[in-house]
């Protein structure tokens, strides 16, 4: 399996455009680099909107497709509240403050600390003022949100697993025929995070 850090975010370059456009021309890029034409793809959330564009774009490269709690287009108003919250400077003293902090905003339900403990290690760094930050470009996430606000893309023709968290803030609605299977697990939107079981389950069923 390979996972891809997208463009503003982790170890990959902050440099913009943050569109979908050159999102779905850097995932492109990188698996021609590493040599896979076609493949089983997997997003998370905007990364499932991105799966559904390559898919659009590419149907060629992509065998089937798994949309992990998707936001293929949020409301604009919501949209619009999150991007607003992302300009905020968000810092922690710890690493333990950042994973308290995470487990007590809302964003998870039922994820265990050791979940988040190993996400900070990845992706918590530590900036020149001593403060310890999510590694991420704030203005990439920003655009973002404006993105998921955009029309929806095709929802794919491959066949396509859609897992959602039933205690999502995002909309489920699910358009297709029988091609697309849909599968809710009991936890919120990061259903890797909070139904990692159930999850799994679904996407190795689904993969056979």
């Amino acid at each position: 399996m390979i996972g891809i850090d997208l463009r503003g975010h982790g170890r990959s370059g902050w440099e913009p455009p943050w569109s979908v456009e050159q999102h779905v021309a850097d995932l492109l890029e990188t698996t021609d680099a590493l040599g896979i034409s076609e493949a089983a793809w997997i997003g998370h959330s905007f990364g499932g909107k991105l799966v559904a564009e390559v898919a659009a774009r590419q149907p060629d490269r992509v065998v089937c497709a798994v949309l992990l709690d998707p936001a293929m287009q949020l409301d604009a108003a919501v949209a619009g509240e999150r991007a607003d919250l992302s300009r905020a400077d968000v810092s922690f003293a710890s690493a333990d403050e950042a994973i308290e902090a995470r487990l007590t905003d809302g964003s998870v339900f039922t994820t265990p600390r050791e979940t988040l403990e190993e996400e900070a290690r990845e992706h918590l760094v530590e900036s020149p003022d001593g403060r310890f930050r999510w590694q991420y470009a704030p203005a990439a996430v920003i655009v973002a949100w404006s993105e998921m606000a955009s029309s929806t893309p095709p929802w794919p023709r491959c066949p396509t697993l859609v897992v959602c968290g039933e205690l999502s803030w995002i909309p489920a609605s699910v358009q297709g025929n029988g091609h697309i299977t849909r599968v809710d697990v009991p936890g919120g939107h990061s259903v890797l995070w909070d139904d990692f079981d159930a999850t799994a389950d679904a996407i190795v069923q689904f993969l056979g």
